[in-house]
């Protein structure tokens, strides 16, 4: 009765102990906000249900219609290096998840084993085996040798999902190295058509500096004959002279640009350097393609940075729920089927040389779970950053777009203005030497309205590209060009 008592308070205390290992720590949890506004800041009163489609979801063929440009894209997408170090960063998340896929099924193997053993004549197996007859006429060897074959098996039996769980946080993340391949796609193409655009921009700086130069080139002949004639004096030779050169030693700083420009654009596309084609002539007549920017909504499913960190926020959500199922009981099967013999000639006897064991484990954290707290605070702190990050994504997204579409409205202002300011200045300049030719205007007036004329061309072609440009930050920053 005594002894029944005792064995009934080992039993409640060993279940108590049980229960107690099976205990979480609270945790304080973050959930992810998913609310966008409405619309975006700079969205005009006349907007459209139209709106609501996003540029997003054109390819990028119809967004960039320019053929060389979609050559160099094309030639970007296949032979880019950063993009094709991503697809083996891709193969490598898939290889993961096969990884813990495997980890939840049984481990089977086959195996061999041979040794030898010489124990003492004085320990406890020494004297108990000593002289033993195994069959008539025969002892057991010494020393003994053992040879062994036969198949080995573990399975860690999975109840409390925590490696399926694995699996799926494994499977999250492979989601998200997609889904950032993708955001490199689209950052490649928005960066190839920027560069692009600006080559086609410094060619045309560079054929308004040239023709300046031949400007400039027959003032300076004009000057020279009005000093012979004591029109003038030497002073407006040398001030012509400096203007003339000022302009060639800017086309130089142009065409190293050009060649810095073309350089970048083939290293985006894989390739070494070479001329890179393009219609510069047509720039000027090119318009920044129109970019509904659709709802602020739609950010979520388009922009494949967001997509990302959404797919790392569910992993890191699994990742708590693993690290939870480290403090519950782990069941753990073996089992070993084969044959074992002291002599090779002696395995394939049967049914004296059969080997087989089964065997199952289960145990839970007891005492010391410091370990399995900390990583479980780990995955929460992991799985709380992973929630700001996202929110922190999508709040930027946001604000790309609403900053690319107000940057658009207003260039296509300045650009109005701007292309009024040489329209006078180019008069400007043809007044100026028509009073400078009849000696009713100074050389400073002159020099003054063609350095200003230039000025103002030079900023008309580099609006032209921002305008250009914008659009295609517009694009990228609602998610374009991936799909």
């Amino acid at each position: 009765m005594r002894k029944q008592r005792l064995y009934q308070c080992l039993g409640a205390a060993s279940l108590a102990l049980a229960v107690g290992a099976c205990k979480t720590p609270e945790l304080v949890v973050k959930n992810e906000s998913r609310s966008t506004p409405a619309s975006y800041a700079t969205a005009t009163a006349a907007a459209t249900p139209a709106d609501s489609a996003s540029a997003a979801r054109r390819p990028w063929q119809q967004f960039f219609s320019d053929p060389d440009l979609q050559i160099l894209i094309g030639s970007a997408l296949q032979h880019n290096q950063e993009l094709n170090i991503t697809l083996q960063e891709i193969e490598i998340a898939r290889n993961e998840v096969r990884i813990r896929q495997g980890e939840y099924l049984p481990f089977v193997s086959l195996g061999a084993r041979t040794d030898v053993e010489k124990v003492g004549r004085y320990t406890l197996q020494g004297a108990t085996e000593e002289n033993v007859e195994i069959q008539e006429g025969r002892h057991t060897p010494d020393p003994l040798t053992n040879f062994q074959l036969g198949a080995f098996a573990s399975w860690e039996v999975d109840i409390w999902h925590k490696l399926r769980n694995a699996r799926k946080a494994a499977a999250m993340r492979y989601l998200a190295s997609v889904e950032g391949k993708n955001f490199m796609t689209t950052n490649l193409i928005a960066e190839i058509a920027t560069s692009y655009y600006e080559l086609l921009a410094l060619d045309n700086q560079l054929a308004i500096v040239r023709q300046n130069v031949g400007i400039q080139g027959n003032a300076l002949e004009l000057v020279k004959l009005q000093k012979e004639a004591a029109r003038t004096t030497e002073l407006a030779v040398q001030r012509f002279a400096a203007q003339v050169q000022h302009s060639r030693a800017l086309q130089f700083r142009l065409e190293q640009r050009i060649v810095e420009t073309e350089n970048r654009l083939n290293y985006l596309a894989g390739r070494y350097p070479q001329p890179v084609v393009r219609h510069d002539e047509a720039f000027n007549s090119l318009l920044p393609p129109a970019v509904p920017a659709g709802l602020p909504a739609q950010l979520l499913a388009n922009r494949p940075d967001i997509r990302q960190a959404e797919q790392q926020l569910a992993a890191a959500k699994l990742d708590v729920q693993v690290a939870r199922a480290s403090f519950y009981p782990a069941l753990r099967l073996t089992g070993a089927a084969g044959l074992a013999a002291f002599t090779p000639g002696l395995l394939v006897t049967t049914p004296q040389s059969l080997l087989f064991g089964l065997g199952a484990d289960l145990a839970a954290p007891l005492v010391n779970r410091n370990g399995i707290k900390a990583l479980y605070l780990n995955a929460n702190a992991l799985q709380t950053q992973a929630v700001y990050r996202y929110e922190k994504t999508l709040l930027n997204a946001y604000v790309e777009v609403s900053n690319q579409l107000s940057n658009l409205s207003n260039l296509e202002k300045s650009y109005d203005a701007k292309a009024r300011e040489v329209a006078a200045l180019n008069q400007s300049v043809e007044i100026s030497n028509s009073l400078f030719r009849s000696a009713r205007a100074d050389y400073t007036e002159v020099l003054f309205t063609q350095r200003e004329a230039l000025e103002s061309k030079f900023d008309l072609v580099e609006t032209r590209l921002q305008q250009l440009q914008a659009s295609v930050n517009v694009y990228r920053a609602l998610g374009g060009g991936w799909q």
